[in-house]
């Protein structure tokens, strides 16, 4: 073989060699900028996944704080229904008992204590008060005229 030849067949040699070297070089620029989306990728995952833990905290104890509320809530009203059965018990009995309170509990009541009863639909907080200052309120006790 000439040397021209050896020359060439190194020279062809080393240009695939670089170009070996060159490919590789790319795969693995290839492969960090895929390990780098996959890391932000996971970062941004773990940032969702800890927030939507901190909201499921969040969640959780307002509703345990809302099923404890709703259950004071039931008992107190619980405890109103039997205060409530006991005082219509005693009213029954006391009615039983007392012919003048039977018949004072059997009258209708008087036209001034019927009109405290009634009042008209109200929109609002402001139609409410429109009413209260108007010609249904009720006159304040030492106000009263004499008859």
């Amino acid at each position: 073989m000439s040397t021209l030849r050896q020359v060439l067949y190194g020279i062809a040699l080393l240009g695939a060699l670089a170009l070996l070297i060159w490919g590789q070089q790319q795969r693995i620029d290839v492969a960090d900028s895929h390990t780098e989306r996959a890391r932000e990728a996971a970062k941004t995952a773990r940032e969702d996944a800890d927030r939507n833990l901190a909201t499921a905290n969040t969640l959780t104890a307002t509703l345990k704080q809302e099923r404890e509320a709703q259950s004071a809530l039931r008992t107190q009203q619980d405890l109103l229904r039997q205060g409530l059965a006991k005082r219509e018990r005693t009213i029954k009995e006391l009615k039983l008992e007392n012919a003048e309170l039977r018949n004072w509990a059997a009258q209708p009541l008087p036209d001034v204590a019927r009109r405290l009863r009634e009042r008209p639909a109200f929109i609002g907080a402001a139609a409410y008060r429109d009413w209260l200052s108007g010609r249904g309120a009720v006159p304040v006790a030492g106000d009263q005229p004499s008859h």
